[in-house]
């Protein structure tokens, strides 16, 4: 396994700056997880640190040494692509072999009938096909080791192509979202594979996606990415209930976080909707900040002992879960709140309360900068 430190990466399209200056330190054995929106730049860092594309300025090091010079075979990583890219003509057991093949035999040792009669090929033959059995196994994947890729369902297509990077047993796997052609239902199995996979093998996966569920549920950390830039670096639930940019918070979470506009009162309060939030001692009055809560976070409760008032717009059954939408006051997208068991099912048109007793909500700034509450008290009696 390897370390890969990414350091002040920076790619140029002509005048179009695709990533700017990101750096990044993945751990040796880490299952690090890029995620964000398409356009975000994701796959265009995967491909600059596997040498498929070459940065405009920053560095590349992989177990410690730069590999900004060194072409793609040389830097000892495994590709695994969005469209498996299997050789169609070959069976599994040929697709899984070629980079053994391709490593360890002669280019003459490759011809086809003549290549087998040189001397020593027979045994390289053998160690080959036993690797090769050896991952087909531990993949389940041993019975289908004579069909052709056209024979195979998606998630079998899927586990051949990660066969064939294991068997090279690289510093790191890259994985280009892997599972985006997948069904739904298919796509939850995969990523549970893939992460037992890689607790398994101990090796550093860097894996690209737009799915927060494939990003939240596989990963030891995550990095989010938006404009071309990381907007923060963490472990999956540090990220989800401790978001530092308010972009971050609303990109992770399903459903959406809510996030409603506010500003600071002259007794250091939160006005929202017309009503007074005591959250704590604020900065300056007139502060423009946006309060922000999951849906988890808050409960309905009685109009008359609610921090927030609201009218039921749409109720979204989920079978597990009771999904209330709420539009409280003159917003225009409803503040959606889980249902607690028990609690009467409200209806469309209903006037309720939302509680946020249970959770201390987030601020962010008008810059979208998550801001401490606690340091906001600190700064307001500093200054009194």
């Amino acid at each position: 396994m390897a370390g890969i430190e990414i350091d002040g990466i920076t790619k140029n399209f002509g005048r179009t700056e695709v990533l700017r200056r990101v750096d990044l330190d993945i751990r040796p054995g880490e299952f690090m997880t890029l995620v964000g929106p398409s356009g975000c730049g994701k796959s265009t860092l995967l491909r600059i640190v596997a040498g498929l594309e070459m940065q405009s300025s920053g560095s590349v090091r992989i177990a410690d040494t730069a590999v900004d010079g060194l072409r793609p075979r040389d830097r000892d990583l495994a590709m695994v692509f969005q469209s498996y890219a299997l050789y169609p003509h070959l069976t599994v057991a040929e697709n899984i072999a070629v980079p053994l093949r391709m490593r360890q035999l002669k280019g003459h040792q490759r011809w086809p009938l003549v290549g087998r009669l040189m001397p020593g090929t027979g045994s390289l033959e053998s160690a080959i096909a036993a690797e090769v059995q050896s991952v087909a196994a531990m993949l389940d994947i041993g019975h289908l080791l004579e069909r052709k890729p056209g024979q195979l369902s998606g998630g079998q297509r899927q586990r051949v192509a990660l066969g064939r990077a294991m068997v090279r047993h690289p510093k790191a796997f890259l994985m280009d979202e892997p599972l985006s052609n997948l069904d739904a239902k298919l796509r939850v199995h995969m990523r549970a594979e893939i992460a037992q996979l890689h607790r398994r093998l101990g090796t550093t996966f860097i894996y690209v996606t737009h799915d927060q569920a494939e990003a939240m549920t596989m990963s030891d950390r995550i990095a989010v990415m938006m404009d071309g830039a990381v907007l923060q670096v963490a472990a999956p639930e540090t990220v989800y209930n401790d978001p530092k940019d308010i972009r971050v918070a609303e990109f992770i979470g399903s459903p959406k976080i809510n996030v409603l506009p506010a500003t600071v009162t002259t007794d250091g309060a939160l006005s929202v909707t017309d009503r007074t939030i005591r959250l704590a001692p604020a900065a300056r009055t007139g502060d423009l900040v946006r309060l922000a809560f999951r849906p988890e976070h808050a409960v309905l409760a009685a109009p008359d002992r609610a921090a927030l008032l609201g009218r039921v717009a749409h109720l979204e059954n989920l079978g597990s879960d009771l999904l209330v939408h709420v539009l409280a006051g003159e917003e225009e997208h409803p503040l959606v709140v889980r249902s607690e068991p028990g609690i009467p099912r409200p209806r469309i048109g209903e006037i309720v309360g939302i509680d946020l007793a249970d959770r201390l909500p987030m601020l962010f700034g008008q810059d979208g900068k998550r801001i401490d509450v606690a340091a906001m008290a600190a700064r307001e009696t500093a200054h009194g």
